[in-house]
């Protein structure tokens, strides 16, 4: 057979091969008046010069066998993975949690985390310590006033955030407060606009409103200082107290207008307002953490537990927390009720 190979040469081994392949496939002998079209033959895979083409076939075969795999099994198998690694997180998540429940003391135990020294320490050396008569205020402006201030920060910088965004969404507006988008029939209407549609010019022109909020005002910014400077004697602070004091700015903006709120807290003055309260916050807690730590004497006196002027750093510290508080919440409806402070 072999040397039956070299003698017939490369057409001889086309036309055994041919003859194998029909007899493989099972197609018999042509008729011999057949006309047979001429068509190259078929490259056999040890005459194949070029290997390059031949792998070039293999892989765009196999990236179609796999595209197709994918198609068909891939979504479901990966459906099945992620419920399963659902399943099985969930499980190790509940199984940690329930050891650690388990290995709590019962509820009222002496061993309960909450009969610590710690619990008792604010108890029983809080107004001491703090100068405050008001456990709380003691506990959240001066034990852990690193934490108050955190979210103070975190107030002040998430303001700041809208800002910015509604700052840059005013920026692609036109002069007439537009969208550059809007359509001249749609900026006319928007210019011109039915009365009825117009909440806040409805507001401004209510008699009643104008009326409450002159009287109420007054009354609503008092109780709102009351609130923030007592907070080292009685329930309150600097957190009940901003909130107080944006109640006042909010119902005048409805009452009055916001131009009229902006004439003496604009943007401006609510970023320098806050940013200063958080300085002064920052760098009074931080002398009182140097010479806590040193065991250095502090040069603030706690005063008479019971008075105004008392508590140390606890009272600058509410009016800073009530200013930051009152700032935040009215910037909020401002921002979202006109697009601007």
């Amino acid at each position: 057979m072999n040397e039956e190979l070299k003698r017939s040469g490369p057409d001889g081994l086309r036309a055994i091969w041919q003859s194998f392949f029909n007899w493989v496939m099972g197609i018999g002998p042509r008729p011999e008046n057949e006309v047979i079209p001429e068509e190259p033959p078929p490259d056999l895979p040890f005459t194949q010069r070029p290997k390059d083409k031949y792998s070039r076939f293999h892989e765009a075969t196999l990236k179609e066998r796999y595209s197709q795999w994918v198609e068909i099994h891939g979504l479901h198998i990966f459906s099945l993975l992620y419920a399963g690694l659902s399943v099985l997180t969930c499980i190790v998540i509940v199984s940690l949690l329930l050891a650690t429940v388990a290995e709590l003391p019962p509820f009222g135990h002496e061993r309960n985390p909450a009969n610590n020294e710690v619990i008792r320490r604010y108890v029983e050396h809080g107004g001491h310590e703090t100068g405050a008569q008001n456990i709380v205020a003691g506990l959240i402006l001066d034990y852990r006033a690193f934490d108050t201030f955190g979210e103070s920060a975190v107030l002040f910088t998430a303001a700041v955030s809208v800002l910015m965004l509604l700052g840059a969404s005013r920026r692609n507006k036109t002069d007439d407060g537009t969208s550059p988008h809007t359509d001249e029939a749609g900026r006319n209407f928007l210019q011109r606009g039915p009365p009825e549609l117009s909440l806040h010019a409805v507001r401004r022109d209510d008699a009643i409103l104008r009326s409450v909020a002159t009287l109420a005002i007054p009354i609503i910014l008092m109780m709102g200082c009351v609130v923030v400077i007592n907070g080292h004697l009685s329930p309150g602070g600097g957190f009940s107290g901003g909130a107080i004091l944006s109640t006042a700015l909010i119902l005048a903006a409805n009452a009055y207008g916001f131009e009229k709120v902006h004439s003496f807290f604009s943007e401006r003055t609510f970023i320098v307002s806050s940013s200063t309260a958080l300085m002064i916050y920052a760098l009074s807690k931080g002398y009182s953490f140097f010479t806590g730590a040193n065991h250095i004497h502090s040069i603030i006196p706690k005063g008479t537990i019971g008075d105004i002027l008392s508590a140390g750093l606890i009272l600058p510290l509410n009016i800073c927390v009530g200013l930051i508080v009152a700032g935040t919440l009215y910037g909020f409806y401002a921002l979202f009720s006109e697009g601007d402070i």
